[in-house]
């Protein structure tokens, strides 16, 4: 069992920027793939960005590149989430989410791939 706890969220004007973090529990972020994703009010879990276990295989969705780096720590078992160039449509509840194979290939951009979830993080942007 891995638990996930995502901290970082708020409130930030359109332009702004924000850190999200993901401590997780044991060792998992050495050995697994590990993913942000986003949900927003009336709409389903859409995938952020991904991380793989060996730190070098990353993948975003088109419409955060450039914007938002994921990232980990392995010594602090952590993943961060950094936002920049915030805009409205950010808007959302963030979630960090851990697949359950050690080493396993490429990470998923698929919600139904991701065992382990975190209770999620409000960022809201807005004027």
């Amino acid at each position: 069992q891995v638990q996930l706890v995502e901290s970082g969220g708020g409130s930030v004007h359109p332009g702004g920027s924000l850190g999200l973090s993901c401590a997780a529990s044991r060792h998992s972020v050495s050995i697994f793939n590990m993913a942000w994703f986003r949900q927003a009010p009336g709409q389903s879990r859409e995938f952020v960005a991904a991380i793989g276990w060996n730190g070098v295989d990353i993948d975003y969705t088109d419409s955060v590149k450039g914007r938002f780096t994921i990232s980990k720590d392995n010594d602090k078992n952590t993943v961060y989430l950094q936002m920049s160039s915030l805009k409205p449509e950010d808007t959302a509840v963030y979630y960090c989410a851990s697949d359950d194979t050690a080493w396993n290939i490429r990470p998923s951009i698929n919600r139904d791939d991701y065992i382990y979830w975190g209770q999620g993080t409000q960022v809201t942007v807005s004027s």
